[in-house]
């Protein structure tokens, strides 16, 4: 079996470095914050090529607490994508904002630029593009538009961790970027964790004081908080990891290039890869997807998919009033895309046996389609 994901594959080459830093935070006694999340919040701000990092519970907080810092609040309005997991819709609610969805790209598969002018309104105060499968968005393009209106640009770069663009990575190109350390991403905790990077120093202190209860020394708060601070277990795996984070993206492109080198011409499959993505998912687009996920797993090759059902048209975001037909791009994605497996330490054979299975199942169902 070829698994989607192998965690344990990746334990092996850090595991020991892991354990010892871990018990080193233990032994401290200081399990929230701490030193070994000082650290690594200095050491991710650097790498991202930014002030400073401030470090939280999950990518989802990250988001939250950036849209807060931005002045988002009730009855506000903020510019995004529905080819996204549902965290970034849900941090603009929980802001009392509304999220207003634009399409993607038909081929980087992120925001589109050209979409986003006609959906701002008075109401407007933030654009939230998402780095979709570790590719960056169009950046440049969506910062011009942002300035000419006045609007924040946040990055929901939760997948995207190193991923870079003319000497500039991900998190580093708006006023600030939001990161996801859950298991499985790039840069992956040993739980939930996430940071935001930015280099305005008035955004990085109030986000300090939003994700401890809005303190600013203790008991001393001075403005409404949350209690979404980074354990220091989380702060000293993490640490050990991020060391490893290049080698682990260029393996994940290597993987990627294999894909897109080996499989058969007519399977659609995404933009070429290059240091602008970081390769953290897989997809191709396959009409009769269902058909063959089966045939695949038959073989032996688990596959994912990200996302079965857009957010726009989730249920528990009927509110806000779209339909089916509203984001063709991002609706004839979801409907085709298929995660095929991707991990740093995958064998050349295995991504090789990865490469025939779906060129002969393809091939096949095309062949009796026809």
């Amino acid at each position: 079996m070829i698994p989607f994901l192998d965690l344990k594959a990746q334990y092996e080459t850090v595991g020991a470095d892991i354990e010892a830093a871990v018990i080193a935070a233990l032994r401290s006694c200081n399990y929230v914050l701490g030193q070994p999340v000082a650290d690594f919040e200095a050491d991710f701000a650097a790498y991202c090529g930014a002030e400073q990092a401030i470090a939280v519970s999950s990518g989802t907080s990250a988001l939250h607490l950036a849209l807060l810092a931005a002045g988002v609040g009730q009855g506000d309005e903020v510019i995004t994508v529905s080819a996204t997991f549902v965290a970034t819709a849900a941090a603009v609610i929980y802001c009392g904002a509304t999220p207003v969805f634009v399409d993607v790209d038909p081929v980087s598969w992120t925001m589109d630029p050209a979409k986003i002018a006609a959906a701002i309104t008075p109401r407007t105060r933030a654009i939230l593009p998402v780095h979709l499968h570790g590719r960056l968005a169009d950046m440049e393009a969506i910062d011009a538009i942002a300035r000419r209106h006045g609007l924040a640009v946040i990055e929901d770069a939760a997948q995207a961790h190193g991923a870079e663009r003319g000497g500039k990575r991900a998190g580093a190109f708006g006023a600030m970027g939001c990161f996801s350390f859950y298991p499985g991403k790039n840069l992956g905790a040993c739980g939930e964790g996430g940071a935001i990077v930015t280099s305005d120093p008035a955004l990085a202190a109030t986000l300090r004081t939003l994700r401890d209860w809005g303190q600013e020394g203790k008991y001393n708060h001075v403005r409404h908080g949350f209690n979404f601070r980074m354990d220091a277990v989380q702060g000293a795996a993490l640490g050990v990891k991020l060391r490893h984070l290049d080698g682990w993206n260029a393996a994940r492109r290597r993987v990627a290039q294999a894909y897109q080198q080996g499989l058969a011409d007519g399977i659609r499959r995404p933009a070429p890869i290059g240091k602008d993505t970081v390769s953290h998912v897989y997809a191709i687009q396959i009409s009769d997807r269902a058909d063959v996920q089966a045939l695949l797993g038959e073989r032996g090759i688990a596959t994912g998919i990200h996302y079965p059902v857009p957010v726009h048209l989730q249920p528990a975001y009927a509110h806000l009033g779209y339909k089916a037909g509203d984001l063709p791009v991002t609706e004839a994605l979801a409907h085709d895309w298929l995660s095929l497996p991707l991990y740093p330490e995958m064998s050349d054979a295995d991504v090789a046996t990865v490469i025939e299975a779906v060129n002969f199942t393809t091939i096949d169902k095309l062949a009796g389609a026809a």
